[in-house]
């Protein structure tokens, strides 16, 4: 009987088109609510930034957005002179099983360009209530220092990271990288609007950008279809990724 070929490792590099500026990088992935994808997006829409660079990824299926017939890459990232904020926007949905690769490109990149923080916002599909409809934070005591002190924002106060934000984290815990987890309950049915604007007010709250964010609601209608199609997406991918599971 002949043997299967070993499945390969996905693995991650990041192309930089130009050399950013900024100690800081923020970011949004493909997951459950598209809050932290969303509000990244709007970020890079009303602060007028411009694509610095992009990761490419080998070994592991993946998308190609395009808008008005034109493609562009799945993971972007954004700059501009004057702001010392780079941002991230991750199209692509990271299963579990990529998450460490695609972290230690990402990391092996921030490293080389000397950046010292890393912000990633997020969504988490749990029960809540009106009195849930906050922003909360995981993030590494430098960042904490460095960044909430001033800030109203509370922890979340138990509970177990997973994925990209989990291999991270763990980089926060054992090198000087500043990094914090920001993160909002949200619907897990198509795009969370209310809880990107949250995700955006704590971006706000501890980075002084000054961000309207009164338009979002008319740039959620323009980006709805799309969004929804890619929640559509992230919901297949993620239900092959996850096993099957009896109860008895």
């Amino acid at each position: 009987m002949s043997q299967q070929p070993a499945p390969q490792t996905p693995s991650f590099h990041v192309e930089q088109a130009t050399e950013p500026t900024s100690e800081t990088l923020i970011a949004g992935f493909s997951t459950f609510g598209l809050a932290g994808l969303t509000a990244v997006d709007y970020v890079v829409d009303h602060l007028g930034l411009e694509e610095c660079g992009h990761v490419a990824v080998d070994q592991l299926p993946t998308i190609t957005p395009f808008e008005n017939g034109t493609p562009r890459h799945h993971t972007r990232l954004f700059s501009r002179d004057g702001l010392d904020v780079t941002v991230l926007v991750g199209d692509l949905f990271i299963p579990p099983v990529a998450a460490e690769a695609f972290s230690t490109a990402l990391l092996d990149w921030t490293a080389a360009n000397d950046v010292a923080e890393v912000t990633v916002l997020s969504g988490v599909p749990i029960p809540h209530g009106p009195d849930g409809h906050r922003v909360f934070y995981v993030a590494s005591e430098d960042y904490q220092e460095r960044r909430l002190s001033s800030t109203e924002l509370p922890p979340m106060t138990e509970g177990f990271l997973d994925g990209v934000n989990a291999s991270l984290m763990q980089r926060g815990l054992e090198t000087d990288l500043a990094t914090g987890i920001l993160t909002t309950p949200v619907h897990s049915q198509g795009p969370d609007v209310e809880a990107a604007l949250r995700l955006i007010e704590g971006v706000r709250s501890i980075y002084g950008l000054d961000i309207d964010t009164e338009p979002l609601e008319a740039f959620a209608d323009e980006v709805r279809n799309y969004y929804e199609g890619l929640s559509q997406h992230l919901d297949a991918a993620e239900s092959q990724d996850r096993p099957d599971i009896m109860f008895g």
